[in-house]
């Protein structure tokens, strides 16, 4: 297998540098290998704004259309609108988008007919495989390239899951950081009572203002500093492809992953009463606490879009979210869009009146450490002895190791890319929380070494 191909086959996508782990003649070769793959007579393509879209896209595309498979061009897109024409069409497709990535970076999220994922487990090895190998072009005739625009379409299908009838007016800014969001959010919200000004709405895969990347807190503050000025209600901050969405109460403070999945939960079992929630293991316990409250059933899952996206077919759950920014619909075909979490918390907002802080403050009860990340030596072995070292506490396996010792707990998983463990840590105060990661930290690297 090709080293080259190995650096940028993730466990979930497909990311690197352009041109010299990505380039045209390679992706030419995946377009080929994906083609024969995913046995449709058709597959989709798109892309974000990256200046090297176009030409990935456009020799991905030569390399399907060599197979004898139409590929249907849509042009620019958020990850989430090619996930909605995936199930849409029911087709397969291929984004070409590196998300949050510096913009040197691009890559390729692929899935099947039905926005079904493709990752290292199910299918993207093979694609690999094929990709290195190189495939031959078919004889007899090659595929045909055709266009098509479902902007207008995706903002319907975005609309339809909140009652436009329940919304009031409110003020809103949307940082979309050169990114997607500049493209779809304004589609979106076309029609709808809010207010909405964009920070950064020009699609610039350079970033000349600020990196993508919402989830750090840095790239939050042109956000915070408009919320102010302009004294508005809501601040939403979405990433580069704008599949992810970052919420930002009328007094500049961020709001996490886990609030936000526990705010769009109470919306989704008001329409869904009795349904089935996923939440993420690093989700704050407030989650499942506040969806077993509102008659809900959490179901606790791994980390990632393909154990989500499983787990919602297997129990019918109606909505699941992640602490990153992530949440799924199963009407949305089981994929993620910031949008539609966007749209379901503007609607509880209009209905309960007040403030979006005052929304959250019922569902924030614990303190947590936020993400770290230790260097160690010895990824597996580290998890071990930091398991030793917490014996008496319940403990589980289901993605790194969860320790539970009562009124704290911790998440310790090991990097797909990187030799470090990635620490999430939740305590009932944040003096508490603060010793305690102090004390996990200290053990890490003591059992750990320096990675």
């Amino acid at each position: 297998m090709s080293p080259a191909l190995d650096s940028i086959f993730k466990a979930y996508d497909i990311r690197g540098t352009v041109p010299d782990q990505l380039d045209a003649e390679l992706c030419r070769r995946i377009g080929a290998a994906f083609a024969r793959f995913a046995e449709s007579d058709r597959l989709l393509i798109a892309h974000d704004m990256r200046p090297s879209g176009p030409e990935l896209a456009g020799a991905f595309a030569e390399g399907a259309t060599g197979q004898g498979v139409d590929v249907v061009d849509l042009g620019l897109a958020s990850t989430d609108l090619m996930y909605f024409a995936a199930g849409h069409l029911d087709a397969p497709g291929a984004m070409f988008t590196a998300s949050h990535n510096p913009a040197q970076y691009n890559g390729i999220k692929l899935c099947l007919a039905g926005a079904k994922p493709v990752g290292q487990d199910t299918g993207l090895a093979k694609v690999k495989e094929w990709a290195a190998e190189g495939l031959e072009p078919l004889g007899g005739r090659p595929g045909a390239m055709s266009h098509q625009d479902l902007l207008g379409v995706y903002a319907d299908h975005v609309r339809s899951f909140v009652d436009r009838d329940l919304l009031a007016p409110r003020r809103i800014v949307a940082d979309t950081a050169n990114g997607m969001g500049g493209l779809v959010a304004p589609a979106v919200f076309e029609g709808l009572p809010f207010t909405v000004e964009y920070l950064f709405p020009e699609l610039d895969g350079t970033f000349p203002n600020h990196p993508p990347d919402p989830i750090q807190r840095e790239n939050l503050r042109d956000l915070q500093q408009a919320i102010r000025e302009r004294g508005a209600d809501v601040g939403l901050a979405f990433d580069g492809d704008a599949d992810r969405v970052f919420l930002v109460d009328q007094d500049a403070n961020p709001i996490s992953g886990s609030l936000t999945t526990a705010l769009v939960a109470t919306g989704m079992l008001a329409k869904h009463p009795g349904a089935t929630i996923l939440y993420n293991l690093i989700c704050s316990k407030a989650v499942p606490e506040i969806i077993a409250e509102h008659g809900g059933t959490p179901v606790r899952t791994r980390v990632g879009h393909s154990f989500i996206k499983q787990t919602m077919a297997e129990t019918g759950a109606v909505f699941g979210g992640e602490h990153s920014g992530h949440y799924y619909f199963r009407d949305n075909y089981r994929a993620d869009s910031g949008l539609v979490a966007a749209l379901v918390v503007l609607e509880q907002l209009s209905v309960a009146g007040g403030t979006l802080s005052e929304l959250v403050a019922p569902l924030d009860r614990y303190a947590n450490s936020g993400e770290i990340n230790t260097p160690v030596d010895d990824p597996v072995a580290t998890i071990d002895r930091v398991a030793e070292a917490y014996a008496d506490a319940d403990q589980d396996r289901l993605d790194g190791l969860t320790v539970d010792a009562g009124s704290w707990w911790f998440n310790l998983r090991p990097s797909n890319t990187e030799p470090l463990l990635r620490l999430n840590l939740e305590a009932p105060t944040a003096e508490e929380c603060e010793a305690r990661t102090a004390e996990v930290v200290e053990l890490i690297r003591e059992v750990g070494g320096e990675g």
